[in-house]
């Protein structure tokens, strides 16, 4: 009995420093996107994520700029690390989704929380900010913020792409689901995702010519090109026939905190 405590206690003290080297030296060999990848992933199976997130925290602002060399490699990066670290935040305490629209104090979407390179960034920074080109957040996507923080701009996308309001998942039950976004396929994944989202959320009705559509395409309006371009993109998609004519209205959106919400693709 004493003997088989003592090698059970030399096996867990013995082993557990290889299994950690094996493991660090696992994501050394990652690079800055592929670990945005395997943090989702990790997220998702309900694995340690802390060793992923500090070196995250802690690459040089140079560095990770060096290793985000395509626009590609960009939006797979920071689509991974919005959506992994709202679910992140929110499964070890769901109650501050609640402090979502408090104009005082904490807020969920603007009050810095995500360390990337040194930086603390809120959801609106990476979302608002790196995605959108600084937009601001509540005009619609008309206007530019005035005063663009440096670290913010240089990791600024090269164009704005609207698809992104269907692949960005902020804890709501109306938000679109999570996938992996992989920068050799993200143009392909962005494409099914936004096309999935829209045919679940959108209602045609053909003897009115009316369609009904997530609000999403009304608070970011003009990143769709106005009604007159969410109406295309619903044709893009297939979502609606080439050529229909209908008048758009907007859904509600359901807050409701809703996470886990994966799915591959």
């Amino acid at each position: 009995m004493i003997l088989s405590l003592l090698m059970l206690t030399m096996f867990s003290i013995g082993t557990s420093p290889a299994i950690q080297n094996s493991s660090q030296d696992s994501l050394d060999r990652l690079n800055y996107t592929e670990l945005s990848m395997e943090l989702v992933r990790s997220v998702r199976d309900g694995r340690e994520t802390d060793p992923i997130t500090q070196k995250l925290a802690t690459v040089t602002p140079d560095t990770l700029l060096a290793d985000l060399d395509t626009e590609s490699k960009k939006k797979a990066f920071w689509l991974n690390i919005y959506n992994a670290y709202v679910q992140i935040i929110l499964l070890e305490d769901p109650e501050l989704f609640e402090d979502r629209n408090s104009w005082f104090g904490y807020n969920f979407f603007t009050s810095p929380q995500v360390v990337i390179a040194g930086k603390e960034l809120s959801f609106d920074d990476i979302e608002h900010g790196i995605m959108r080109r600084s937009k601001i957040k509540l005009l619609m996507g008309y206007l530019d913020q005035w005063f663009v923080d440096d670290f913010i701009k240089r990791f600024w996308w090269d164009e704005l792409d609207p698809r992104i309001h269907f692949a960005l998942n902020c804890g709501a039950a109306s938000c679109p689901y999570i996938a992996v976004y992989d920068p050799d396929r993200v143009n392909e994944q962005l494409d099914i995702t936004t096309k999935n989202y829209l045919k679940s959320t959108t209602d045609y009705y053909p003897e009115k010519q009316e369609v009904e559509v997530n609000r999403l395409m009304s608070w970011f309006r003009a990143d769709f090109g106005g009604s007159t371009g969410a109406i295309e993109m619903l044709k893009e998609y297939d979502i609606i026939p080439e050529n229909a004519d209908p008048s758009i209205s907007y859904k509600e959106y359901d807050w409701t905190l809703e996470l886990g919400n994966y799915q591959d693709i």
